[in-house]
């Protein structure tokens, strides 16, 4: 990329003092003007109209739990739960799943995702930057930019007023916050806005926009108090003049704070009462859909964090508390896209870091066996699953196979990069662009630009 130096700013809503950078492709520099690039930029943000929606499921479920049993594996593989019949045939999934089971062709599995790591860390690394660089629990240290920031840089948002890349309620990967989401050497401006709070509050509403201390959401009726708050940072964009045309995502976020947008997206209570029911009257539910809201209202990447599945003991308890979640909200959220004909245009996908050994343990953690519950699974980075749907991608798919005991991939081997091109394609972003690394290299943001195909 190039990256053009417009020297120090101060006074950012964040708080934050940094130097700004723009940044653009820089293929055919030589041969175009600034006009024509940023007139090419602005082309390519508006040549599909996609948003994609990430459930991230911190912590690493089991393929073998959700959507590849091995009933026929033994015991102490197959697990607790029976597989049930799907709308698909052939397609099977966890009997705690029967509302996906009926819309199973909606959306499409991948079971043969692997990186090969069982670190937390370097997992969701390699997972969300598609880059593993040394990443691990001794370096944990962000070392390549998310896919939601490069996805924020190359099209903003989708919609004038509003973010272009948002974490509901805030962006995490392995308790760092925003962790492998964040812009990294694009800048902070890239990483993911903030709303924070539980959506499932009654009366839910997003307290502070992060714009300073003592500013919240409430103040911002009053126009001569923002005026007022915005006043020198306002001054130096005046004075800098082309960085008002060229760089357009500190404009939006000024406008989303400013005007009436920000209030109507995160009104849940604007939605029927038994559409909620639906989703699921917790965190999870109403969070998923509030990512829902927020697309719909121009958001281009959305996450959506649905922790906690680090479950080395007590499996039983873990999965029949989160997997009828899960069946809620997938399910809810496939159905009410569809039904409000934003199915075509926005891109479910749903992932982890890793996945959990096909092998269960004694349930005892270093103690006697089950002294912690039922028997659990440890870390795998071997085979995972990787659910995803909509935004043109087919449904109704199964890619790739793991063995009998799901060990690995026997078809079909699905790396990260495979899946953050897909990801691309379905943007209308070039899966071969290059960043440039923080020693000023062009650096690909992907190993291999391949989109799968069987879903396109």
């Amino acid at each position: 990329m190039f990256r053009l130096n417009l020297g120090p700013i101060s006074g950012y809503c964040d708080g934050l003092t940094r130097r700004h950078f723009l940044q653009v492709g820089i293929a055919g520099m030589a041969s175009v003007s600034l006009p024509q690039i940023l007139r090419a930029k602005h082309d390519s943000a508006t040549s599909k109209n996609t948003s994609v929606i990430l459930l991230w499921l911190d912590g690493g479920p089991s393929h073998m739990d959700l959507y590849d049993m091995k009933p026929e594996a033994p015991e102490e593989y197959r697990g607790i739960w029976r597989p049930i019949r799907t709308k698909v045939p052939g397609i099977q999934i966890s009997e705690l799943f029967p509302k996906q089971a009926r819309i199973t062709d909606k959306f499409s599995i991948i079971r043969s995702l692997c990186h090969h790591t069982g670190d937390h860390f370097a997992g969701a690394h390699r997972i969300l930057t598609a880059k593993d660089m040394g990443v691990g629990s001794a370096a944990i240290d962000q070392r390549f930019p998310g896919i939601g920031a490069i996805v924020h840089r190359e099209l903003g948002a989708r919609k004038r007023g509003v973010p272009g890349y948002v974490g509901v309620p805030y962006a995490a990967s392995v308790g760092q916050n925003p962790g492998y989401f964040g812009g990294h050497m694009l800048g902070a401006q890239h990483n993911p806005f903030a709303p924070g709070g539980d959506p499932n509050a009654p009366g839910y509403s997003v307290s502070s926009f992060n714009l300073g201390q003592g500013l919240t959401i409430e103040r911002l009726e009053d126009r001569r108090t923002l005026t007022k708050h915005f006043d020198t940072a306002r001054r130096a964009f005046d004075r800098m003049g082309i960085v008002e045309a060229m760089d357009r995502f500190e404009q939006e976020a000024f406008e989303f704070v400013s005007g009436p947008l920000a209030r109507r997206a995160f009104d849940l209570s604007r939605e029927d009462p038994r559409l909620r029911d639906r989703y699921g009257r917790t965190h999870w539910g109403q969070s998923t859909l509030l990512a829902r809201r927020l697309v719909e209202a121009g958001v281009t990447f959305v996450t959506v964090l649905l922790g906690g599945w680090d479950h080395h003991w007590d499996l039983q308890a873990g999965m029949e508390r989160y997997l009828p979640q899960v069946d809620d909200l997938v399910s809810a959220l496939f159905e009410d896209l569809d039904a409000r004909g934003l199915l075509e245009t926005t891109l479910v996908v749903m992932c982890g870091e890793f996945s959990r050994t096909p092998k269960m343990n004694d349930g005892g953690n270093g103690g006697p066996p089950r002294s912690m519950g039922t028997p659990g699974r440890d870390h795998w980075g071997e085979a995972m699953f990787c659910l995803i749907g909509g935004g043109g991608v087919k449904g109704g798919q199964i890619v790739g196979a793991t063995d009998r005991l799901g060990h690995r991939p026997i078809s079909r081997p699905i790396s990260p990069s495979q899946l953050h091109a897909t990801i691309y394609h379905v943007l209308g972003i070039d899966p071969k662009i290059h960043l440039l690394d923080p020693s000023g290299r062009p650096t690909p943001v992907l190993d291999d630009p391949t989109p799968i195909a069987e879903l396109l």
